[in-house]
């Protein structure tokens, strides 16, 4: 267990100091130790722990009584660092710390502020090209957000004044409403839960705190997003209210269409004429992939609509999943016209094939 440690010499004074004296010494070392003022420094957040403990030995008269008499401070101890629970204290440490960071008034009688409240999610558009989509790209996108008002940092209140400890649920953020036998505690209705009020608001938010800026960033696109596909950037949304996480920001692609090539789900999809030899005699052909051209095979006797299919030629998959296919849809290309010559050739071919194709479609008709 840590040893408990004099409060006299964590606050720096001495033991015969005023009441005065006690409480400037713990505003300083309270302003130089706070969390907010030392993210991520665990030495400074145990500091302000053995701070906050020592003055709320030394600020009420019959702990401090106790201590001087040899009694040493009941109800737990003073241990540097050792559980102490803010919220514990009544009176005197909770109202320091609300006159020094404006969150509201006295931790005492069971209080609690209502918790913070996590951001707004954001969405915004951004449009690509088909290459892009495909071969993935980085894009600049701007989005409006409110941040921080950049005159009043936040606070709501004119520079040079501070809000001041709502008086109606005098700091807390909550109020309880009696209903029959129960009582049911709601955010304040006149400070909104902050705890505060702004007498004399900031004229550049109108003591919002927040104001609307133009936030740029250079958004990373993945090969293979689809239009419609949201590419989420984690804490780029609206700020949290009262100490609240901010929200998320989503980037729908918008992807420009292929001349050549349609999107089927993981897959694309080209029409490819061929001739109606090709069709008939079979053929090997030349056909356009994402990254220049293949040949594929029209077997003898290709019909109309049938499809090719190339493997792994396709877009990237979202997750890292391999590629999807490129589906070639043939379609035999009918002359509109013909010259005598071929004219020829086609009443010869017409006689050499003599089969009726709507032979079956025929039988039982009637006719």
């Amino acid at each position: 267990m840590p040893a408990v440690k004099n409060p006299y010499e964590v606050l720096g004074v001495a033991k015969s100091a005023t009441d005065d004296e006690i409480k400037k010494a713990y505003r300083k070392l309270a302003r130089k130790y706070h969390p907010d003022r030392n993210p991520g420094d665990s030495g400074a957040e145990e500091r302000f722990k053995e701070v906050q403990g020592a003055y709320s030995t030394l600020s009420d008269p019959q702990k401090r009584r106790e201590y001087d008499s040899g009694g040493g401070i009941f109800g737990g101890g003073f241990a540097g660092g050792g559980g102490f629970d803010p919220g514990a204290f009544r009176g005197g440490v909770g109202d320091i710390i609300s006159d020094l960071f404006n969150r509201g008034g006295p931790a005492g009688g069971g209080a609690q502020r209502s918790a913070g409240e996590r951001g707004r999610d954001l969405e915004t558009d951004v449009h690509v090209s088909f290459e892009q989509a495909m071969e993935g790209a980085q894009v600049p996108v701007s989005v409006a957000v409110a941040a921080p008002c950049p005159t009043c940092h936040g606070t709501g209140a004119k520079p040079g004044t501070v809000p001041k400890v709502c008086s109606r649920c005098h700091g807390r953020g909550v109020e309880a409403e009696s209903q029959g036998l129960f009582s049911i505690s709601q955010p304040c209705r006149l400070c909104g839960g902050t705890g505060t009020e702004i007498t004399d608001p900031c004229a550049t938010c109108s003591g919002s705190g927040v104001t609307r800026q133009v936030k740029r960033y250079r958004v990373n696109i993945p090969g293979g997003v689809k239009d419609g596909s949201r590419v989420r950037l984690a804490g780029k949304g609206e700020p949290g209210r009262r100490g609240g996480p901010p929200g998320d920001l989503y980037v729908v692609t918008r992807v420009t269409d292929s001349d050549l090539f349609r999107r089927k789900g993981d897959n694309l999809e080209v029409e490819v004429p061929v001739t109606i030899p090709e069709a008939i005699r079979g053929a090997t052909i030349e056909v356009p992939t994402l990254n220049g051209t293949k040949r594929i095979r029209v077997p003898p006797g290709t019909q109309h609509g049938t499809v090719q299919r190339l493997r792994g030629e396709g877009p990237p998959r979202l997750g890292g999943k391999g590629r999807g296919d490129i589906h070639y849809r043939l379609a035999i290309d009918v002359p509109r016209t013909l010259s005598s010559e071929q004219r020829e050739v086609v009443d010869e071919l017409a006689t050499v094939i003599d089969d009726n194709p709507r032979e079956n479609l025929l039988k039982g008709s009637g006719s």
